[in-house]
């Protein structure tokens, strides 16, 4: 490590590494190399960053982080592990048990285990989404920087902004190879989402070698024309660096941002560093020891986490979201004496419910005795429920007027208004669905539509 690093700090970014290691090497399968590589970049964004409360974790203003590159899914269930997060049961409460404990973490890949290959929502709280196909986690990210936009801008009251939670999302070479991640930024890039920031892992390796067989774009001039905000980062270790990115993008108020972080993958070990053998398959027994001691480790322990480092954890994590997570709290009892009937909107998009009386104004009407099309009698249903759920929002791949999927009297939602509810994916199929996903997750009951003929 090296600037703004401290023995706690360092502790606290070797843990999560040995921790991830030490899954992959019992699963005996598994991604060791990204974990090891940007165990710093997570440490910071999590202690020091990340608004999340892990005792309240349905809290609907956190922050939402999402590992766009699932196969490095041990760094996700180490975090979710060291910060804390308490289970929430299958009835939506809060339990005291941890969501993931260090037997959780040991039977990673192994059947009925919550530590799946690749992260699974509903299998551990704090999953956002389910991640692992590339490039769907940062389309994903996309609808839930849109969620944000679009709650703030319907329901944020002068002095009580009940809505304005950031979303984070760490891709990698992978992930913006494939052509959903272009469509996703390119829509992202047009709203001006200035709450979602995508950390780019760029350490030049793939499976099959070095990224140079196959990719030589550069990323941060692309995203650029894309109308994004760039940063580089040119050391994963450089927690000082890092946050300043951080601090970087809280202040960049008309775009999103991409941080490019360059890393070594397989960091500390001293014969995969660097290299694709780090990427997809365990390190093996030896190379895990000798990899420990690069990192001052005690070479025969297996998922340790000092005492310490919990410690360091929920001193900053969580005690910074218990915080965040009670003042929204008092803010919300504030909005509801002042705002009782859109709070009570508010309550049904956070109970995930649909509104009381939602189907009142769906009526028969009659048959055309030509017949109908399926998509104009479904735009008619739309538009009769649409009045009675405020949380219903939508659109085409560019093809509203022949699916007849616009709201009839709303607004378009653009960066000039996020209240709009016909949303305008332009030909952007792919990133359509996975952005409605995003948007579905946080409380919103999306629709898209086109043609898979014509």
């Amino acid at each position: 490590m090296n600037a703004s690093s401290s023995p706690i700090r360092d502790l606290a970014v070797n843990t999560i590494r040995t921790l991830s290691m030490d899954g992959v090497q019992a699963a005996n399968s598994g991604h060791p190399g990204t974990p090891m590589a940007l165990a710093p970049v997570t440490y910071q964004l999590w202690a020091h960053n990340l608004k999340y409360d892990p005792k309240n974790p349905n809290w609907h203003n956190r922050d939402r982080f999402v590992l766009s590159c699932g196969h490095a899914s041990m760094l996700l269930y180490s975090m979710i592990h060291l910060a804390g997060i308490k289970h929430v049961d299958k009835h939506g409460k809060v339990t005291d048990e941890d969501a993931l404990c260090i037997e959780d973490l040991k039977k990673f890949r192994q059947l009925n285990s919550p530590c799946a290959g690749h992260p699974e929502f509903g299998y551990a709280t704090g999953i956002e989404t389910t991640t692992g196909p590339l490039g769907q986690g940062v389309g994903n990210s996309v609808g839930m920087a849109i969620g944000s936009k679009f709650l703030g801008a319907k329901y944020n009251r002068p002095g009580i902004d009940l809505f304005d939670y950031d979303v984070y999302a760490l891709c990698s070479d992978g992930d913006l190879m494939e052509g959903i991640a272009s469509e996703a930024a390119s829509i992202a890039g047009h709203l001006k989402l200035s709450n979602l920031c995508w950390i780019y892992d760029d350490n030049g390796i793939t499976i099959e070698g070095h990224t140079d067989l196959a990719f030589s774009e550069n990323m941060a001039v692309k995203f650029q024309g894309l109308g994004w905000h760039t940063i580089h980062v040119s050391d994963a270790n450089d927690l000082s660096a890092l946050q300043a990115a951080f601090d970087e993008f809280k202040a960049t108020a008309d775009k999103p941002t991409l941080i490019v972080v360059n890393s070594i993958i397989g960091y500390g070990s001293p014969n995969k560093a660097n290299t694709h053998g780090a990427h997809g398959a365990p390190l093996g027994e030896d190379e895990c020891k000798l990899t420990k001691k690069n990192y001052g480790w005690p070479e025969s322990e297996k998922f340790l986490v000092p005492t310490e480092v919990r410690e360091h954890f929920s001193q900053t994590f969580g005690s910074r979201g218990a915080k965040a997570s009670s003042e929204w709290a008092s803010l919300l009892t504030q909005y509801t004496k002042a705002h009782p009937k859109q709070a009570a909107e508010i309550q049904s998009i956070l109970d995930g419910k649909l509104p009381d009386g939602w189907d009142a104004g769906l009526k028969a009407f009659a048959a055309d005795p030509k017949g109908m099309a399926t998509r104009v009698s479904s735009g008619k249903v739309l538009n009769m429920l649409s009045p009675q759920i405020p949380q219903l929002i939508g659109g085409s791949a560019d093809l509203a007027p022949s699916t007849m999927t616009l709201i009839d009297g709303e607004k378009g939602f653009s960066h000039l208004d996020y209240s709009g509810r016909n949303m305008h994916f332009g030909i952007r199929e792919h990133a359509m669905a996975s952005v409605l996903n995003g948007m579905s997750l946080c409380g919103l009951r999306p629709y898209g539509a086109t043609f898979f003929v014509f």
